[in-house]
């Protein structure tokens, strides 16, 4: 398998691998490209049809929530009508692999995540969500948790329901917003505790699909660089990032199996 990649890349992908299979405490960021090479499309792609003259500030900030409530549920449910046929890719199910051998080997393989799809949880990983769910909604007054379910409700025809019809808080009547980490917004405090503990104490810091130029997250990689951890990047575009030791300059479903395949077999 290794065969059909460059051999500067099928160095770095061995040299990795030998890195990875020697330590215990690996810790990974996965951003956006991920769930991109599952055809989610990035936040930052223009955004087409319907929606191509809106702008961030006008649909994922609490201040164009309390302007226009209908327009911001809308797009999120457009969002999640977009996203609902999408299945994980390989690289997803290359780390939920990897963590399930772990659990019968000395690593403890951390993983986080700034995309609000559940595409990790459906390869079977378990993640630490920084910027919310998509498939979550909650109170935007009183913050209650609002129908948590892993997915949009269903109609009677047992059919998935992209309804944009605004919904009430059965608990203060204010409007039901995704279960989202907006621009301008705080990340949620335990899952980001959980990410810098994992950031401070890893051996390794493996940064997947990720600008690292979203902050906070993308300080983790500093944090584990300063607390004496390797730092692997995977992303076909690498980043201007000077603290990567290792970089695999290819999309994440390609070197993410054949990479897991080399520290299982080590």
């Amino acid at each position: 398998m290794l065969a059909e990649l460059l051999p500067a890349l099928i160095a770095e992908v061995k040299l990795a691998a030998q890195l990875l299979s020697s330590k215990q405490r690996i810790c990974i960021l996965t951003g956006a490209g991920i769930s991109a090479e599952s055809g989610i499309p990035t936040f930052r792609d223009k955004q087409t049809g319907l929606w191509e003259n809106y702008g961030v500030e006008d649909l994922a900030t609490p201040e164009a929530f309390t302007r226009d409530p209908k327009l911001v549920w809308s797009w999120y449910q457009w969002r999640r009508q977009m996203v609902a046929d999408k299945a994980p890719n390989p690289a997803h199910h290359a780390l939920a692999q990897w963590q399930y051998h772990a659990q019968t080997s000395d690593q403890q393989v951390t993983l986080i995540t700034q995309n609000v799809d559940d595409l990790h949880e459906q390869a079977g990983s378990a993640v630490t969500h920084l910027h919310g769910h998509l498939w979550r909604n909650r109170c935007g007054q009183c913050e209650i948790p609002y129908q948590d379910k892993s997915r949009a409700s269903y109609d009677n025809q047992g059919t998935m329901s992209f309804d944009e019809t605004l919904l009430s808080c059965p608990h203060c009547d204010g409007y039901i917003r995704p279960d989202i980490v907006w621009f301008g917004e705080a990340l949620p405090v335990q899952a980001w505790q959980a990410a810098e503990d994992a950031a401070a104490n890893c051996e390794v810091f493996i940064s997947i699909g990720t600008s690292s130029l979203v902050y906070p997250a993308a300080g983790l990689a500093q944090l584990a660089k300063q607390n004496g951890a390797q730092v692997i990047e995977i992303n076909p575009d690498p980043t201007p990032n000077t603290i990567v030791d290792i970089t695999l300059a290819e999309k994440a479903g390609i070197v993410l199996p054949l990479l897991i395949e080399e520290i299982t077999a080590l």
